[in-house]
């Protein structure tokens, strides 16, 4: 089996049709029925079952898919590296950012990236972690930020910081006996109404964990999976939340929120800067990774994402 078949492969896959995925290739359908014939004796089992609805994968064909993807993406990078090691850093780099993360990272990073490497064309998509770490693992991003690394034991991860949690609400509706805006500690949240993601998200699972420690009680009065409808609820003074700050910078700084250190205890998550050991790493992946860090670290300093700096020397 080699390359030229496996790119015939992905594409029956993506056509879902041996007719379409010929007339794409521009070869005869005849020839390409037969490579699939030939690679299917080869492996000893049935890639496509074929209908008159179109063609689908059998769970031995999504198999070679996701194998055959890794393998065309790593041959293509490989070239690429090659070809930039005579010339200027150049190339598309793929990036995954948790919502919170984007909020204060996309906008510098795509400045910083454009004006010292003119001919990298960075791509930034934001999704929830667990996405992201699928995005590494099969290719779809080259780098990204994660908050846990469970289950990603073939990532190579950075620890950058480690991002504190702030309580929030609405200016005009604090909830405590309190100053506005001063420290809160664990305590004072027990009976406080708040919105929060469901019990499956990470911020959720720290949260849960730091009042389970603190022998704290949350009231938990909705359960949201989307950090710009529970901001806009909280700014309604319908409730009030737990965010690490740079997710609600926006909302802060329009005075649509107001927020508050935690203490006793503080209320930490880590974010790190992974990418997959597996994949071979670009010229211009490694020096967007190494201007991310860089950025990242500026942020801190500046005190425009709230935390503390760990890994300083990486």
């Amino acid at each position: 089996m080699d390359i030229r078949q496996l790119r015939y492969f992905i594409a029956i896959a993506e056509a879902r049709s041996i007719s379409a995925a010929a007339q794409k290739l521009c070869i005869a359908q005849p020839s390409l029925s037969q490579h699939l014939v030939n690679m299917e004796w080869e492996l000893n089992v049935k890639l496509v079952e074929r209908s008159p609805r179109g063609s689908t994968l059998t769970n031995e064909g999504k198999v070679l898919l996701r194998h055959a993807t890794k393998i065309c993406r790593m041959l293509e990078n490989c070239v690429s590296e090659i070809r930039e090691l005579s010339g200027d850093i150049r190339g598309k780099v793929r990036f995954g950012m948790p919502p919170s993360v984007s909020m204060v990272m996309s906008v510098p990073l795509a400045e910083t990236v454009r004006l010292e490497l003119p001919n990298v064309r960075l791509r930034a998509s934001e999704a929830m972690s667990g996405f992201i770490k699928t995005w590494i693992d099969d290719g779809t991003v080259e780098i990204g930020f994660l908050y846990d690394l469970m289950g990603v034991e073939s990532f190579l991860a950075a620890h950058v910081l480690d991002e504190h949690l702030f309580f929030f609400s609405a200016p005009d509706a604090w909830p405590l006996k309190s100053e506005p805006g001063a420290p809160v500690a664990m305590s004072e949240l027990e009976n406080i109404e708040l919105v929060l993601p469901g019990e499956p998200h990470g911020l959720r699972r720290i949260i849960d964990n730091a009042a389970r420690k603190a022998g704290v009680v949350l009231n938990v009065i909705t359960e949201l999976d989307a950090m710009t409808q529970i901001k806009e609820l909280v700014a309604r003074g319908s409730g009030n939340s737990i965010f690490a700050p740079a997710a609600c910078h926006d909302f802060v700084e329009a005075g649509r929120l107001l927020k508050a250190p935690i203490i006793n205890p503080v209320i930490s998550r880590p974010v790190y800067l992974v990418r997959n050991s597996s994949a071979v790493q670009t010229r211009a992946c490694e020096a967007v990774e190494k201007i991310t860090l860089h950025v990242a670290r500026e942020m801190v300093k500046r005190g425009l994402w709230e935390g503390e700096l760990v890994d300083e020397n990486s």
